[in-house]
């Protein structure tokens, strides 16, 4: 019989031990640790008034900011689930979504108002709530204007029961609602701490959308740690570069692209020295992109992660930093890795699948009984990624498996032929995949962004990637494009450029 495991609830304890502490940053907006906690008491309150039971799913379709971050706190206090949603989603996705996850209430502000007017004719039997009289839509009610309930809130959390449904960023076809508990979340919380330290001065910068995994985990550490969490102004790059100077982030969650455009706009200026911490994660990183930081002094470390793991499963430590570049570093504790290839454990340097086993691992994908038992072998999680260990343990994330290319036998990892495009000073993004072919199974074919102003084209492109690196490696033709299609984490769609290909 699994025995339950209760922590007291980590915002009540946090206001009690450090009220006056900073806990959310913003423009215009500071909250204590007390303060945050009194507005999550209050919309846990609200939710109760709004007819909100416990185990009820309350989607989420908000912009970073307060109300997020009260309503992220408020789930222990009401004992609901939340569903946060992508707000650069099409409204039939998110109906989708509603539909799936089974939610009763669904909350907008200002910036998806119009969203929101469209998702509904799509539902039905979801209530929508504005969450302030600014974003109120004709009919709705008003979150904050709504009486509280009365009834005593809870005051404890177990660990075994779910904060969160996290839908996975379809990058590779339909999303699934992957059930996030607290445990997991508080695991993942502490393997972080654990790696990377804590400091009685650290500010944690959120420039990913709070409906992101990584966005979410930065809104669970700061109550977690008693450190604050900075939201910038937008998450354009000199918004983020005036956050880090003039909020003193000491660190900050980036992926590859978002960290491009931060170097761009800061040009030849030096980051702060109280930065300690640049978190690199989304997939596997350009080296072009590292070896730009590491000759700059940025302290990057790279991470891997994924939803179905309430974020980080193995990061760089800081120390390894420089002397590791490419590495996502070690499994954070008490996370392990094991590489599996073809059914058995993989020697070192072998690529193979990449399997994760711990307490950060989801309890599976609601409504899914089929994805879930393909996904969660025994205790482990088959992520669909490909990677292998050094000798001495460190992981190297080399591509998904869905997108591994096989031409004539032969593997052909798209990260890798990326990085050779990368390196061509007029690539500003390249993405790499398998077109059918009549002889070879498959070859790579790339889709190139180029810089502003570059001269490039398809035939200096090519010759730039001859000779640096095998035949079969080599793009078979190179099409060039205005940008390529991410989520909104940044996160290359590549079945897109496959649909392209036909």
């Amino acid at each position: 019989m699994t025995v339950a495991q209760h922590l007291p609830n980590w915002l009540a304890r946090r206001a009690l031990v450090s009220p006056d502490a900073p806990a959310l940053l913003a423009p215009g907006l500071a909250w204590s640790f007390a303060r945050l906690s009194d507005e999550a008491d209050a919309a846990a309150r609200r939710l109760r008034a709004l007819g909100a039971a416990e185990e009820d799913r309350v989607a989420l379709l908000l912009r970073n900011g307060p109300p997020f971050a009260a309503l992220v706190h408020a789930a222990p206090r009401a004992g609901v689930w939340l569903v946060p949603l992508n707000t650069r989603l099409a409204a039939a996705e998110l109906a989708w979504q509603l539909a799936d996850s089974g939610a009763r209430l669904l909350i907008y502000d200002a910036a998806t108002r119009l969203l929101a007017e469209q998702i509904r004719p799509l539902t039905a039997g979801v209530r929508f709530v504005a969450a302030d009289r600014a974003a109120l839509l004709a009919g709705d009610a008003c979150l904050d204007e709504i009486p509280q309930d009365g009834t005593p809130l809870r005051d404890t959390i177990d660990l075994g029961d779910v904060h969160t449904i996290i839908y996975t960023s379809g990058t590779t076809g339909r999303p699934k609602g992957a059930m996030l508990t607290y445990g997991n979340h508080w695991w993942s919380a502490v393997g972080s701490a654990l790696n990377l330290g804590t400091h009685a001065d650290d500010r944690w910068l959120a420039p990913l959308p709070f409906f992101h995994v990584g966005g979410l985990a930065i809104l669970m550490r700061g109550t977690i740690y008693g450190i604050a969490a900075v939201i910038p102004e937008s998450n354009d790059a000199a918004a983020i570069n005036r956050a880090i100077d003039e909020q003193r982030v000491t660190i900050v969650s980036v992926v590859a692209t978002l960290l491009q455009r931060v170097l761009d706009d800061r040009g030849d200026r030096p980051f702060p020295a109280w930065l300690r911490c640049v978190l690199l994660g989304g997939g596997p990183a350009p080296r072009p992109l590292l070896d730009a930081c590491a000759a700059r002094g940025v302290p990057v470390v790279q991470s891997y992660g994924l939803t179905e793991a309430a974020s980080q499963v193995a990061t760089l430590a800081p120390a390894d930093a420089l002397a590791r570049l490419g590495s996502a570093g070690k499994p954070l504790l008490p996370n392990e890795i094991r590489i599996e290839r073809d059914g058995a454990a993989a020697t070192p340097g072998e690529v193979g699948e990449i399997l994760v086993r711990g307490p950060s691992v989801m309890r599976g994908y609601i409504n899914r009984p089929d994805a879930t038992e393909a996904a969660l072998r025994g205790e482990w999680l088959r992520t669909g990624d490909l990677g292998y260990l050094d000798p001495q343990g460190f992981l190297y994330v080399v591509d998904r498996r869905d997108d591994l290319i096989i031409s004539g036998g032969e593997n052909v990892y798209p990260a890798e032929v990326e990085a050779v495009l990368l390196a061509h000073p007029d690539v500003a993004e390249a993405a790499v995949v398998g077109a059918p072919d009549q002889r070879w199974g498959q070859v790579p074919v790339a889709f190139v962004a180029l810089r502003p102003g570059a001269p490039a084209d398809e035939a200096a492109l090519l010759a730039h990637c001859a000779g640096r690196m095998a035949r079969y490696k080599t793009p078979r033709a190179i099409q060039i494009v205005e940008s390529l299609p991410r989520n909104a984490t940044g996160k290359l769609l590549r079945f897109q450029l496959r649909d392209r290909l036909g």
